[in-house]
């Protein structure tokens, strides 16, 4: 069981804010008109109405005061701007779809966006390999319904897929849903290119499955968030389209249940299992309850429910393997209840239901998110330990990818209270450090954990990766005041 020891737990976590790097320029016009004579007039965005949705991220909890948003449309614009940005002092966010969740795609202060929604075409794609070429501004779901249209699949599935960019998904590492089945980006995408602060071209571009000739440079930008660099083309190891899709739905009566489906779900449909999914009945109820369209695909409320889904290439052998898995659960009473999707209409309502969580949350008011990777054992008791701790003045609900140990934490409440934070924060990321979890599994630091990343890592680590941003960005304009601790000044 993991550790639930409370005593040293603090009362109270000062946030804090950063302090602005009065190393930084300011724009002037004589900026402006060089970003006006590089990249074109309509590309340069200076409007205060039409800056705000590069001001403020999805949730409305970060607002930038950004005055500039500029519009590359190709690695030369991106290499000429952020030379000419290095040498002014100009600090830089690069900004893909805006979807993340910890603050790390918008401006704290003054900082240019440099948004890449217009570098957004596919180069290449290799149907013999299955490998695809694209630069960093593809939507995410346009890509996969390209890859669609040639029998092939990205590995890599979002609820922001509609609007997240595939170059902010590799600067963020996102996992998804079915990282059980496709593994993380790391070790699908072959290359990357990227420029880098002085406006240096790294072209590690390559579509190659085996490239031993000494550092894998990609995996620095991967997951740095564009602290290191711009990524600018990307190319990716993408599988067949699976030719059977598949999806059950279970009503369990307590968490012991679902660790033994999963235990199960690998035993029995192991090379078709493509994803584990969980949910408490409080995520369903938001879900019910704020969310058009949806319904319990059971005819009962249950504690725990958890979806899973498997991916193969023969429909009925999937089906009759996936119907003697549910019969030996139910034999078993492992699972209370449980429904297949007869067709794609019971298919995507059993999906929407889980990937609707989140924006159910939204609409219930504010909601603190965390984001964090535990021992699947009892990557639940959090929830249970965080909701005795904080009574009835808020609900706690946790849902997740099982298959991967990562629970999503979150604590609703009509409106935002520091009362409410202060029980949460330290608390969870303390709980998270004694059990050996990590503070984000899968949505970054930004600028929401920059203070929490001792929790994750040491402080030989943390240095290290000063270290090798100072190589990177000795100036430190690229994504200021993300991932790495900073000078703060505190606040109560």
């Amino acid at each position: 069981n993991c550790l639930n020891k409370q005593s040293k737990y603090q009362s109270r976590f000062y946030q804090s804010v950063p302090i602005r790097n009065p190393n930084f320029a300011k724009i002037d016009e004589n900026d402006i008109s060089f970003f006006e004579r590089t990249l074109g007039i309509n590309n340069i965005i200076k409007d205060e109405s039409r800056l705000e949705k590069y001001n403020i991220d999805w949730q409305r909890k970060y607002f930038g005061k950004s005055k500039l948003a500029i519009l590359v449309n190709s690695t030369e614009q991106t290499s000429t701007i952020l030379k000419y940005c290095n040498e002014r002092n100009l600090a830089i966010v690069p900004q893909g779809g805006n979807t993340g969740l910890v603050g790390g795609s918008v401006p704290v202060f003054d900082e240019i966006v440099l948004s890449l929604e217009k570098m957004n075409q596919i180069k290449s794609f290799d149907p013999f390999s299955g490998i695809v070429t694209c630069e960093s501004g593809v939507i995410l779901e346009h890509l996969e319904t390209y890859l669609n249209e040639h029998d092939f699949t990205i590995p890599l599935d979002l609820g922001a897929k509609g609007s997240c960019q595939i170059g902010g998904n590799l600067s963020t590492n996102a996992g998804g849903l079915r990282l059980l089945r496709y593994g993380s980006l790391r070790g699908t995408v072959l290359g990357v290119e990227a420029v880098l602060a002085n406006g240096t071209v790294i072209d590690c571009l390559t579509s190659l499955r085996k490239d031993n000739t000494g550092y894998d440079l990609k995996q620095l930008f991967i997951g740095s968030e564009g602290t290191l660099g711009i990524i600018t083309q990307l190319s990716i190891l993408c599988p067949n389209k699976p030719k059977a899709a598949n999806v059950a739905f279970f009503g369990c009566k307590d968490f012991d249940s679902i660790l033994k489906i999963f235990r199960n779900a690998k035993q029995q449909l192991g090379e078709i299992l493509s994803a584990c999914e969980f949910l408490d009945n409080s995520g369903l109820e938001y879900v019910l309850n704020h969310i058009n369209g949806t319904r319990n695909p059971l005819e009962k409320k249950y504690p725990f429910y958890m979806l899973i889904e498997t991916h193969g290439s023969n429909l009925q052998h999937d089906q009759q393997k996936l119907h003697t898995f549910i019969n030996n659960l139910l034999e078993k009473e492992i699972v209370s209840d449980g429904v297949f999707a007869q067709d794609l209409t019971q298919f995507k309502s059993i999906w929407k239901i889980r990937e609707s969580i989140p924006s159910a949350l939204q609409h219930a008011g504010y909601v603190y998110k965390y984001d964090i990777s535990l021992p699947v054992s009892c990557l639940y008791e959090i929830v249970e330990i965080l909701q005795k701790r904080i009574g009835n003045k808020a609900k706690v609900i946790g849902y997740g990818h099982l298959g991967d140990g990562n629970l999503h934490l979150n604590v609703s409440i009509p409106k935002f209270s520091q009362e409410i934070l202060n029980q949460i924060e330290p608390f969870v990321y303390e709980y998270t450090e004694q059990n050996r979890g990590s503070i984000s599994a899968e949505h970054g630091i930004g600028l929401m954990k920059t203070e929490a990343l001792h929790y994750s890592k040491s402080q030989n680590a943390i240095e290290l990766m000063n270290n090798i941003k100072t190589i990177f960005d000795p100036k430190g304009i690229l994504n200021p005041y993300k991932v790495l601790p900073t000078k703060k000044l505190n606040s109560p």
